[in-house]
């Protein structure tokens, strides 16, 4: 797998084609990937999300699935928002760029997200018990309810990335 992201100031996940997911940590067992003796893996279902995000029931939960393209992504605590790396000639460049991103950003409609815990954002493919053995990143988000909006933003002439956002609502 070719890899976008060098190491640097963040931890990128990347997926071998597929979209990205991100599953609680409560139901990795339930997530079946692209095994399963189902006609329909987990995998396809997250293949069928159509636009720049969507859920996924994943045992008596959601998983969020970062449809449209198989983007490098990483997150940023501080800004609570998911960011994919669609074009920036370097890491650096990519993550400077983010403030004006998310000042400019013109979002697609929110989602609601009920999370009883931490999340691991991994490739779809991969089933939620092996998730770990790949590239992954472990979101430490405190149960409740979330709104999530996504966007895509070109914040500079050769920068352009994909932002998804996370806001926790008040209970």
């Amino acid at each position: 797998m070719v890899r976008y992201a060098e190491p640097g100031a963040a931890e990128w996940v990347e997926s071998g084609g597929g979209p990205l997911i991100a599953v609680p940590e409560a139901v990795l067992p339930f997530w079946a990937g692209a095994d399963g003796e189902e006609a329909a893996s987990d995998y396809d279902r997250a293949c069928e999300v159509d636009g720049f995000i969507g859920l996924l029931p994943v045992g008596d939960s959601a998983a969020l699935v970062f449809g449209d393209e198989p983007a490098s992504t990483t997150y940023l605590p501080d800004q609570g928002t998911f960011v994919r790396w669609a074009a920036a000639d370097s890491e650096e460049e990519l993550l400077a760029q983010v403030p004006t991103a998310l000042e400019t950003a013109l979002w697609e409609p929110e989602v609601r997200w009920s999370v009883p815990g931490p999340v691991l954002l991994f490739d779809a493919a991969w089933p939620g018990n092996d998730s770990t053995r790949t590239d992954h990143v472990r979101v430490a988000l405190a149960p409740g309810r979330y709104a999530v909006r996504a966007a895509n933003v070109q914040p500079g002439p050769e920068t352009w990335l994909g932002l998804v956002q996370i806001t926790k609502l008040a209970d």
